[in-house]
């Protein structure tokens, strides 16, 4: 007989298991995920890559394009990428993300940290945002208002990094984090007073009342009010302004923290459905927010198409207006 130890809390199969003794049993092998090492030099695209430890908590792996020009401390593009994963799964470090990282570096010419954060659900929510938090703020203290003697400085940032071009980026959960840093950047400063100069929100992970979708089928739907924080009485796990911007006691989306936001979507994308994409767009031109906003959506593709196979044409094609989004002076 299973001891209490064995017995199963929450059985969200695939994705994970959680025990009664807190142990989290995640199903990498399901979606053909797995730990890859940085690269000296990718073989398909030149990039650099290489690992970093930021705070007792948060990691990051860094890269770097192979046409920068070293001699002349050339200053190129920070970008800052959040990997998707329902705030449950995923990792910086696995092949899927490494690979399409190198593809978007490659193309955009940009130095990338991509951050490594706890997950749920042994991690509450805020643990997450907080660590995500703590490596923007981590890039940012590299800028030159910053003390230069800071010990955990990475030389890559501080040799090639344009902290007046510093964007955010993330796939599904990676989305919703990228929104809530750029909500939280327009409330609080950055380190060396950076500026968010845009925001990529690709295939975002958000939820939203809607009387034309099947929420109850719906399989972010069920992951997310197994991991959600209690809400007072009176109010569903889709009125947390974590899952929904537009909820009643959601932030004004006027207080976006950034210049540009780019939101990219996927017309058959059944996990995160084009009409709370489309709502959120509405929201944020009804907000007030005084910003760029480009919206485009990928005929015949699922969510976040891209990281599965980024030398797919349709995911060459969207990693271009990534990186032009990115280059756009």
């Amino acid at each position: 007989m299973a001891s209490d130890d064995n017995e199963v809390v929450t059985d969200l199969y695939p994705i994970f298991r959680l025990y009664r003794n807190g142990r989290v049993e995640r199903f990498n092998e399901y979606f053909n995920v797995f730990y890859v090492p940085p690269s000296l030099e990718d073989p398909a695209t030149g990039v650099s890559s290489k690992d970093v430890i930021i705070s007792s908590h948060v990691s990051a792996r860094l890269y770097l394009p192979k046409n920068i020009n070293v001699t002349s401390n050339e200053k190129i593009p920070i970008l800052v990428f959040y990997h998707g994963g329902g705030l449950v799964l995923g990792s910086a470090f696995f092949n899927k993300m490494h690979r399409f990282l190198n593809h978007l570096v490659s193309e955009s010419n940009v130095i990338c940290v991509s951050v490594e954060y706890r997950l749920a659900p042994e991690n509450d929510l805020s643990i997450l945002y907080e660590d995500c938090w703590t490596a923007l703020q981590w890039v940012a203290s590299h800028s030159e208002h910053e003390n230069p003697n800071n010990s955990n400085k990475d030389s890559w940032l501080t040799s090639y990094g344009d902290f007046n071009r510093v964007f955010i980026a993330g796939d599904s959960a990676g989305g919703n984090i990228v929104y809530h840093m750029a909500m939280r950047a327009g409330r609080e400063s950055l380190n060396g007073n950076v500026k968010i100069l845009g925001s990529i929100l690709a295939c975002p992970y958000f939820l939203m009342p809607d009387k034309s979708l099947d929420m109850q089928g719906n399989e972010v739907y069920r992951l997310w009010i197994n991991i959600c924080p209690e809400l007072e009485s009176g109010l569903s796990a889709i009125d947390s302004p974590m899952i929904n911007p537009l909820a009643e006691k959601a932030p004004s989306l006027s207080g976006l923290g950034c210049s540009r936001l780019f939101m990219a979507i996927a017309e058959k994308d059944v996990l995160v459905p084009r009409e709370i994409m489309v709502r959120f767009v509405a929201g944020v031109k009804k907000s007030g927010w005084n910003g760029e906003l480009e919206f485009f959506e990928v005929e015949g593709e699922e969510h976040c198409f891209f990281v599965e196979d980024p030398e797919a044409e349709k995911a060459k094609d969207l990693i271009k207006r990534f990186a032009s989004f990115i280059q756009h002076k």
